[in-house]
């Protein structure tokens, strides 16, 4: 069977308020093949977004010339819980009126400094004027309407949780939920940072640049699907990749190179494919949800 992709581009972005490089940084993995189709990997640390999202854009160009398709993977959310558009009253499909409530109010700088904690109490605010959904911030950016710590749950009934974080949690795997701003593993502050990048690179791309599955469908994806494509966006999750650090290696490095190899090989074995198909039990309201609003982590 063909591959799909000739690259495998996986980023592990960051929240960070200031520069940063080596553990808890941005590092982006690439897994490719040389002349003589042998996989290989690179690996970049940048200490900014900034730098982190001209270095993606510039590894699209070059693959682009070479009239490569690359499969691009970032480690935060592209979609939230169901009824998240509708409570905060954005009109249109679900998850691009996110992106672009996102894009619209999230200020990031070439130095790192954004405004994370002032745009989660203002989603806080108009969602359920309470500290609720979003929770977690410093004492410092604490406020009427964001918390330090988790607070019991707020009125109504706002899931903590995508399906597709359901289904990972049937498992040995333990997702953090979107809503978590801050503590260990929080992923709350990286999408509200992250999502504004992957619009600016995918508006670049114009036709040639996808999103799975908002904009592929939930369904496996055949050659034909991707020949148009010179990247399809995706979102991944390392930690279900087994990424033991090689001696001199961080941890993030491990696994941007190890869910890079990962992905190649379910390329090269021809099982990457069915992995962007819902389970067979998926019912047609999950598909709708999925697509339209939550999104889903390749490979759960």
């Amino acid at each position: 069977m063909a591959r799909l992709f000739d690259a495998y581009i996986v980023a592990d972005w960051t929240a960070a308020e200031t520069r940063k490089l080596g553990d808890n940084s941005l590092w982006i993995g690439v897994a490719k093949r040389d002349v003589r189709f042998r996989l290989y990997t690179e690996t970049h640390n940048v200490a900014t977004r900034a730098e982190g999202e001209a270095l993606l854009n510039s590894l699209l160009a070059d693959h682009r010339k070479r009239g490569d398709r690359v499969l691009v993977g970032f480690d935060f959310n592209l979609g939230y819980p169901a009824g998240t558009a509708a409570r905060l009253k954005l009109s249109g499909a679900p998850w691009q009126a996110m992106w672009k409530f996102i894009a619209a109010n999230v200020v990031d700088k070439a130095d790192n400094t954004n405004n994370r904690y002032q745009v989660a109490a203002k989603m806080n605010r108009l969602m359920t004027d309470e500290a609720w959904p979003l929770w977690g911030a410093p004492a410092k950016q604490a406020q009427r309407w964001l918390t330090t710590t988790k607070p019991p749950q707020g009125t109504g009934d706002i899931p903590e949780f995508r399906a597709t974080e359901d289904a990972a949690r049937k498992g040995r795997l333990q997702p953090k939920s979107v809503w978590q701003m801050h503590g260990a593993g929080a992923v709350g502050g990286q999408t509200l940072v992250g999502i504004p990048a992957v619009r600016r690179l995918l508006e670049a791309l114009g036709p040639s640049g996808a999103v799975w599955p908002f904009g592929t469908g939930w369904r496996a994806l055949t050659p034909e699907d991707v020949a148009p494509l010179s990247a399809l966006v995706v979102e991944v999750w390392p930690s279900m990749f087994d990424a033991r650090p090689a001696e001199g290696e961080y941890k993030d490095q491990a696994q941007v190179r190890a869910t890079a190899e990962a992905l190649a090989r379910l390329d090269d074995a021809g099982d990457l494919a069915g992995a962007f198909a819902p389970p067979k039990s998926a019912a047609p309201e999950l598909i709708d949800r999925v697509e339209q609003e939550e999104g889903w982590i390749l490979g759960v």
